[in-house]
């Protein structure tokens, strides 16, 4: 079991570190809430029973477990930059911080949105691994992307 566990930490880690990235502030942060999410997968996979891709049930956990740290946090601040993500060409690094800024700036729940969006991931299989209706996830969607307009045109 612990190989095959390794295999898919190894196989779906991406989706590890952008949660990770996401919802944490420092380093520090981003490496306990990586800790508690391998814990947590850790933890609940003999209860993984199938009914849905690995990817979504990894989704699942690494969100809600994300989520969970947040409700212990005092309060929430802007990313520090300690833990840098892969934003691929260095002409499109400043507009993708700008992006990854304003990210940070929505509420959780959006953030994971954004998340899964990004991810391309189909408004089913968000709507499963967030909790809501697959026509809110559409609406809510579109609803971030506006936020997500205004917040980098204020910035600028």
């Amino acid at each position: 079991m612990e190989g095959s566990f390794l295999n898919m930490l190894k196989k779906h880690g991406g989706i590890l570190h952008k949660i990770c990235f996401l919802y944490s502030n420092n380093k520090h942060e981003y490496d306990d809430l990586y800790q508690e999410i391998v814990y947590q997968l850790w933890k609940s996979l003999p209860g993984f029973k199938g009914n849905c891709k690995i990817s979504t049930w990894i989704y699942k956990v690494a969100l809600f477990t994300a989520l969970a740290q947040l409700r212990v946090k005092p309060k929430e601040k802007l990313f520090d930059g300690q833990v840098q993500s892969n934003s691929g060409d260095d002409d499109n690094h400043d507009d993708w911080e700008e992006i990854e800024l304003a990210i940070k700036k929505l509420n959780k729940t959006d953030r994971g949105l954004v998340l899964l969006y990004l991810e391309n991931k189909p408004y089913k299989e968000m709507a499963e691994i967030i909790g809501i209706s697959e026509s809110n996830v559409g609406v809510r969607i579109n609803r971030i992307k506006s936020k997500l307009k205004k917040l980098i045109h204020d910035a600028r």
